[in-house]
This record gives C-alpha cells, sequence and structure tokens, in this order.
C-alpha cells in the first residue's frame, strides 16, 4: 500500500470504486464507527438504561426478599411475641378505668388523700381531651398538709388499681402555717376509645 497522501486530492463520492485502496480504508473506517455509534445510540444504550434498571430493582427485591426470609424464619417467635404483647395490651386495659368505675376513683382519691393526712381544698373533674385510641380525664387537686404526707398520697396513688398519672406539681410556700403547705397537681385516668365506641 502506498503512503502517498496525494491519493486523497480530487476524490469525488459519485466514482468510489475508482477511489486508491487507502482512501477507501479511511471511508470504510469512517462508515464502520458511524454505524457502530448510532447503533449503540438507537438500539443499545436504551437497552442499558433498562437493564441497570432492571438491576436497582433486583438489589431492591433481594433485600426484601431478606427481610421476609428473616420474618418467615422466625414466625413462630414472631407469633409468641405478638401473642405475649396482646396479653400484655388486654392487662394493662384492665387497668384503665371503665365508664362507671369513674365516679368511684374521685373517691379513691379522698381516701388515699385523707389517710394520708391531707386536707382536700379542691378535687374537680376537668373536660376530656380525646386522644387518637385513648380518653384523657385530668382532676385538679388541691390539697393542704405536711410535706411527707403529701409523699404519702403521691405514693398511695401509684398504689391505686387502676391507671392515675400526676402531673404539675406545685408547691405553694406562702401558705406555710404549721408546717402547712398548699399542694396543687393535676391527676390524669385514662379511658380506651375502641371500649367506648362499642
Amino acid at each position: 500500500m502506498n503512503l502517498d497522501l496525494s491519493q486523497f486530492d480530487n476524490l469525488e463520492l459519485d466514482n468510489i470504486g475508482e477511489w486508491p485502496p487507502l482512501a477507501k480504508l479511511v471511508l470504510t473506517i469512517f462508515l464502520a464507527i458511524v454505524v457502530m455509534g448510532l447503533g449503540f445510540t438507537v438500539l443499545i444504550s436504551d437497552k442499558i438504561d433498562v437493564l441497570n434498571s432492571v438491576e436497582a430493582e433486583e438489589t431492591t427485591l433481594k433485600q426484601k426478599y431478606e427481610v421476609k426470609y428473616h420474618v418467615a424464619s422466625n414466625l413462630e417467635l414472631f407469633r409468641a411475641q405478638m401473642v405475649e404483647a396482646e396479653a400484655l395490651f388486654a392487662t394493662q386495659l384492665k387497668s384503665l378505668p371503665e365508664s362507671h368505675e369513674i365516679p368511684g376513683l374521685l373517691d379513691d382519691i379522698t381516701f388515699v388523700g385523707t389517710t394520708s393526712a391531707l386536707n382536700f381544698v379542691k378535687l374537680n373533674w376537668q373536660p376530656e381531651i380525646i386522644q387518637e385510641i385513648y380518653i384523657e380525664l385530668p382532676i385538679d387537686i388541691e390539697v393542704i398538709g405536711k410535706y411527707h404526707d403529701f409523699g404519702s398520697f403521691v405514693s398511695k396513688i401509684a398504689g391505686l388499681p387502676r391507671i392515675v398519672t400526676l402531673h404539675d406539681f406545685e408547691i405553694d410556700l406562702s401558705k406555710a402555717d404549721n408546717d402547712q403547705l398548699k399542694f396543687k397537681l393535676q391527676a390524669k385516668t385514662y379511658r380506651y376509645r375502641e371500649a367506648e365506641e362499642k
């Protein structure tokens, strides 16, 4: 093959058959590159995007499979835990007062306060606060007594058979007289909403 570059002078597209061999080779390589580029762009690049998305989906599916396999392999353990959780939930529900027990709760609080040597100034129900799965029943309490008697009262409230929580403690020292202090707090009990709706 002759490397004379003058072979590329005066080449005409109408007469490719009579071009020198080197010019034909360059044209063939150029056309092959163009065809491969167009073929890649038109036929293959879309398929590569599809392949990449399928590979990403495969990874996600493998992760989901691993989670489901873990659950399936521990299914008996999960069932036992579910039964235990349901039993615990039922026990806790029994600790919540039912509608007919609510008035008696005030009597219980009064009894606990008087046995703790406290004098009640105020014991009032406040409006119910409806939450997603339960109803809050706040009670404003104001008592007069000694500090240690108040501690005894709080301890006895915690021992009640129904759930009662104590909030917003306030001690008024200006009312101190003969070691007597004025205590303000809010007690809350709860009712399960589903039981109410039934």
